[in-house]
C-alpha cells in the first residue's frame, strides 16, 4: 500500500551539519520521495532548502515551516525567488506563526498573529507576482510558480490559508480534525471564488519505525509529550478532543517531569496523530491519513532506540515509495 506523495522533514534541531542534510535529501531523491522539507529549530530552514536543492535534481525542496517572524517579508519573497531560480521551480514555501513563548524569549512581540500571517502571505505573493514595488527598484514576477503553504493549527487559521493561500500545511492534528481543517480552507476558498479544490494539504506526521510495537509507543509518547509544552499545540489537541491528555500533561510539565507526561499520552492519542510500529503498519496509516485528506504525508522521523539520523536514513529505505 503506497501513498500517491510522500514527502520526509529533516530537523534543524539536531546536531546535523547541512551537507548531511543534503546527502539525506539525495538519499530521498534516489528512493522516489516527491519533497524533502527543513524545519526551522536552531537552524535556517530556507538556507537548508537551498543547499538541498542545488544538491539534488528533481526532488521538491522546501519549508515546513518557516518563522514568519524570523524575516521581513520582502526578505522572505527575494529568498523564496532565488532558490526557485535556483531549483528550476522545486520550491515549497511553508510558513507559520511560531509560538509566543519562544519568540517572546527572544524580545519578539507577537501581535495579532492570525492577521499578521494574512498579511505576510499576500505580501510575499504580491512580490513574487511582480505586483509589488519597491521604491528602489521596479516589479519583476518570479519566473516559477512557488507555492505557499500555512501551518495551519486551528480551523480559523485554516480558513487563512484558503483565503491567500495555496494549502495548508498542519503538524500534530489528529486524522479526525484533519478532516476539519481540510473543510474549513476549501469552504473558506469558495467564498473567496477560488477554487478549493486546488489547494494543497502537507501534513508533517511524527513517524516511529520499529517491529517492537510497544518501544515505538513509548518513542511516540514521549514525543508527543515534548510538544505538550507548547500552547499552540495544548489548544489544537483540545479541538481534536483531546482534553483529558491535554490538562495532564500540562500538569505533569509544572514539575518538568517529561516521563510523566508521556505517560498520559493515550494510545488513542497516538493512533490519532502518529505513524508508527512496522514498515507494514506504517505504510497503512499513511494511507489513512492520504483517506483524511492528506495530499502529500511528511515524514517527520523520531528515533526509537536508535540516533534520529540513522532513524530518518533507514525510514526512507524501508518506506520508499
Amino acid at each position: 500500500m503506497s501513498v500517491k506523495r510522500l514527502g520526509i522533514v529533516l530537523s534543524t534541531a539536531t546536531a546535523a551539519p547541512p551537507k548531511e542534510l543534503v546527502e539525506i535529501g539525495q538519499l530521498a531523491e534516489a528512493n522516489g520521495f516527491s519533497a524533502v522539507f527543513v524545519n526551522e529549530g536552531r537552524g535556517d530552514a530556507l538556507a537548508c532548502a537551498e543547499a538541498i536543492a542545488l544538491g539534488t535534481e528533481r526532488i521538491q525542496v522546501g519549508t515546513n515551516i518557516a518563522n514568519i517572524y524570523y524575516r521581513h517579508p520582502f526578505l522572505a519573497a527575494m529568498t523564496t525567488e532565488t532558490i526557485a531560480e535556483l531549483s528550476e521551480g522545486r520550491l515549497i514555501l511553508g510558513l507559520g506563526m511560531s509560538h509566543r513563548p519562544l519568540l517572546k524569549s527572544m524580545g519578539i512581540e507577537m501581535t495579532k498573529p492570525r492577521e499578521y500571517l494574512r498579511s505576510y502571505t499576500e505580501t510575499i505573493k504580491s512580490i513574487l507576482a511582480g505586483e509589488s514595488v519597491s521604491p528602489l527598484f521596479a516589479a519583476s514576477a518570479s519566473k516559477y510558480q512557488t507555492p505557499v503553504l500555512l501551518a495551519a493549527l486551528t480551523a480559523e487559521s485554516a480558513r487563512v490559508a484558503g483565503e491567500v493561500a495555496d494549502g495548508i500545511m498542519p503538524f500534530l492534528p489528529s486524522m479526525d480534525y484533519l478532516k476539519t481543517l481540510v473543510a474549513e480552507a476549501k469552504q473558506a476558498a469558495t467564498e473567496k471564488d477560488r477554487d478549493g479544490d486546488q489547494l494543497d494539504c502537507i501534513v508533517s506526521i511524527p513517524t516511529f519505525i520499529s517491529n517492537n510495537l510497544q518501544a515505538a509507543i513509548s518513542a511516540a509518547k514521549n514525543n508527543l509529550a515534548f510538544f505538550a509544552q507548547m500552547p499552540n499545540y495544548q489548544l489544537q489537541w483540545r479541538r481534536c478532543g483531546f482534553e483529558e491528555e491535554v490538562d495532564a500533561m500540562v500538569e505533569a510539565w509544572k514539575t518538568r517531569d517529561r516521563k510523566q507526561a508521556a505517560a498520559c499520552v493515550s494510545e488513542r492519542m497516538v493512533n490519532q496523530v502518529c505513524v508508527y510500529g512496522s514498515p507494514q503498519m506504517c505504510r497503512s496509516q499513511l494511507a489513512a491519513f492520504e483517506s483524511a485528506g492528506a495530499a502529500m504525508p511528511v515524514l517527520a522521523v523520531s528515533p526509537v532506540n536508535e540516533d534520529r539520523l540513522t532513524a530518518t536514513r533507514s525510514a526512507i529505505k524501508l518506506l520508499a515509495p
